[in-house]
């Protein structure tokens, strides 16, 4: 299998997917929103993957969104002016992207993160997606849209709520800041923090055995079961942050957001 944004490799009943970019720091680009749906069907349709671990490539899990592979997403709807069809076209956009989050969240194969350095904005999104969280030491994690004027459309918003408690995910959504591993481990968002990557990628691999080495159909059986507690509420949430971004999102401070960025400042946004 190869794929722009990642690279798998199967050996023992488990498979290790690695977030490559081609973005700075495994952002997500047009190829990860593309590719990543197909990487978890086909793993999820072989038998012999009974397990999935899910890194990062360097020293970082990803910086989330790739803004400038993905700035031509956003530019029809920030058009003066923009109305009924653009609009619409950047809900079916989102929607879209979704799949990739979802393609994981859905997967029948239980899912396992090891997650090293920077997990930002849409690798919080992904990190939400899967079964268990271990975090490296030196994990950051960070819902950094509010800092650019997006509301988080691709699940962070619709899974963290059965995660961590309501009052650190507002805390979280809202500001925008930084924690550290230890603070994510404290509030739930991890299951445990390692020395460094290996540690913790090792930790990963060996719960991916343990699972693997229980039966198939049990354990498929299992994860349904947990799934469906959630299935309604996180496609409805799903649906309407979709709806939302596709008739609010356009503004003069996400513009000022996405310049700041590019222009490495502060932005100043004025609520237009």
């Amino acid at each position: 299998m190869a794929y722009e944004s990642v690279t798998v490799e199967i050996k023992d009943h488990v498979a290790q997917v690695t977030l490559i970019g081609p973005g700075k720091g495994n952002a997500m680009g047009p190829a990860f929103w593309a590719e990543l749906p197909d990487v978890f069907a086909t793993l999820d349709a072989d038998p012999e993957v009974r397990a999935i671990v899910l890194t990062g490539s360097g020293k970082n899990f990803s910086y989330g969104l790739d803004l400038p592979a993905m700035g031509g997403t956003l530019a029809p709807v920030l058009a003066e002016g923009a109305q009924a069809g653009p609009r619409m076209d950047f809900h079916g956009t989102i929607l879209r992207m979704q799949r990739a989050t979802n393609a994981v969240a859905d997967c029948r194969t239980p899912t396992i993160a090891a997650i090293q350095g920077w997990c930002i904005g849409g690798g919080v999104d992904l990190i939400s997606s899967v079964d268990v969280r271990y975090a490296a030491a030196d994990a950051k994690f960070s819902i950094r849209e509010v800092k650019l004027a997006i509301v988080a459309d691709m699940g962070s918003l619709a899974r963290l709520p059965l995660i961590i408690s309501d009052g650190h995910l507002r805390e979280l959504a809202l500001t925008g800041k930084d924690i550290d591993a230890a603070r994510a481990e404290k509030i739930g968002l991890v299951n445990e923090v390692f020395d460094d990557a290996e540690a913790c990628l090792a930790a990963a691999h060996a719960t991916a055995a343990e699972i693997a080495a229980n039966p198939p159909l049990t354990v498929v059986g299992v994860k349904d079961v947990l799934d469906q507690q959630r299935i309604d509420r996180v496609s409805a949430s799903l649906r309407y942050v979709a709806t939302w971004n596709a008739a609010f999102l356009a503004s003069k401070d996400l513009t000022e957001g996405i310049s700041a960025i590019f222009a490495k400042r502060k932005p100043e946004f004025t609520g237009e």
